[in-house]
């Protein structure tokens, strides 16, 4: 996928978080998971500008999903310590959950929209080294691209439209 397909990938699969999320009224969660979500739309791509990095290789695994929610964490934790009134740990279990989730779920996203390709991407790598794909289309697909980019504004709208409709 192209950049305007992995931004409506990450959309069409975060709308029902996000719905969920503001129906249990976390509304400001909902939008911060969105926004994370979005910002690590591309992250597994700059493989590309890395010499000696794969394209599709270790940044297209669930490990490194796992690993950008455990820095994600990690932040948090960091962010809660800095400064002259550190949270107690017992504050810090959701905050830390969360970013985990937005991390991990962020590059999963990413992934999800790259087995639609027929390269696809090993996603157990270093378990296995299958490639996983549903060859759905190319990467640059101009008609899926934006086919998946409005389907993630959509699902969005959708998400949005509903939780005012239920409030």
């Amino acid at each position: 996928m192209y950049r305007l397909g992995h931004y409506g990938v990450s959309l069409l699969l975060y709308a029902p978080i996000g719905f969920v999320l503001a129906l249990l009224g976390e509304p400001g969660l909902a939008v911060l998971g969105g926004a994370g979500v979005l910002a690590l739309a591309r992250v597994p791509d700059y493989d590309q500008r890395v010499p000696g990095i794969t394209h599709r290789g270790v940044t297209h695994t669930v490990l490194f999903a796992v690993l950008v929610g455990a820095a994600f964490a990690g932040g948090i934790v960091a962010l809660s310590q800095a400064g002259a009134n550190p949270l107690p740990a017992t504050e810090l279990a959701t905050p830390v959950a969360f970013a985990f989730a937005v991390g991990t779920f962020g590059i999963l996203a990413h992934l999800a929209g790259d087995v639609l390709t027929p390269a696809g991407v090993p996603l157990l790598w270093p378990l296995s080294g299958r490639t996983y794909t549903v060859s759905l289309t190319t990467a640059d697909s101009t008609v899926w691209n934006y086919l998946l980019f409005a389907l993630g504004v959509f699902a969005t709208a959708v998400a949005g439209f509903g939780v005012l409709q239920l409030a």
